[in-house]
């Protein structure tokens, strides 16, 4: 049985994926910060909710011990938690502001993937997937035939682009175990007003495909729903 726990799972892309890995046959850790909320979740879709503040380094550890005393260890971690700060003019970001979506988009990556690798060992397959976006891809928000290149976000990209660097830098420094980002694509979700064209499904084809793909598929990649995105 592989065990998958997933941060910010409470609704939508985290909340998708678990759905989805649940009709897989995962056996899913709901993690959220909203106790009453991520609890309810849990009970909907067959989880098991566990508390996870990502911006808080107690909550993180105690959500790991958690696991270790219930499950004993995870096969699959998908850092999902994220926010999405300011939009357009940059001249009135703060630097708390910027802090502020660093640590959950960033720092909480960090905190989760610590926390839970004495864990993710004792897995026979263990994986990591870094939900990114292709909003922090120099590439894709540089070519005007795409969505990426019309949004100003500034924050959310240069924390996006962080996370996707930082995914290959664990993936040549963690032998033995699978650290790949996906990008779910421009998907109707809390984070943009529901705005994207795509559904909350097809915005997890990505994360889905990275937490059920074979050993030999390889680490240090970045994936889209139609398969891999140049690191530029």
């Amino acid at each position: 049985m592989t065990i998958t726990f997933i941060t910010g799972a409470n609704k939508g892309l985290g909340r998708e994926t678990a759905r989805r890995l649940i009709a897989l046959g995962h056996t899913v850790l709901l993690g959220a910060r909203d106790p009453e909320r991520g609890a309810e979740v849990a009970a909907a879709l067959g989880a098991r909710f566990v508390p996870i503040d990502v911006t808080d380094d107690a909550s993180v550890a105690a959500a790991a011990k958690d696991v270790a005393e219930h499950e004993g260890r995870i096969d699959v971690l998908i850092n999902n938690a994220g926010i999405h700060g300011p939009f357009g003019d940059p001249s009135t970001l703060t630097g708390p502001v910027a802090l502020g979506v660093f640590d959950v988009n960033v720092a909480g990556v960090v905190r989760a993937t610590t926390a839970f690798l004495p864990l993710l060992r004792r897995s026979p397959e263990p994986r990591i997937v870094n939900v990114s976006s292709g909003m922090g891809s120099l590439a894709l928000t540089h070519d005007p035939s795409r969505p990426e290149s019309k949004a100003i976000a500034p924050l959310y990209t240069a924390s996006k682009a962080a996370l996707t660097m930082l995914t290959t830098q664990y993936a040549k420094s963690l032998p033995g175990i699978r650290v790949n980002a996906a990008d779910p694509g421009y998907t109707a979700t809390d984070l943009n007003g529901h705005t994207g064209p795509q559904t909350v499904t097809e915005g997890t084809d990505a994360i889905v495909t990275l937490a059920t793909e074979p050993p030999k598929s390889g680490t240090g990649r970045f994936v889209g729903r139609t398969g891999e995105i140049p690191w530029s």
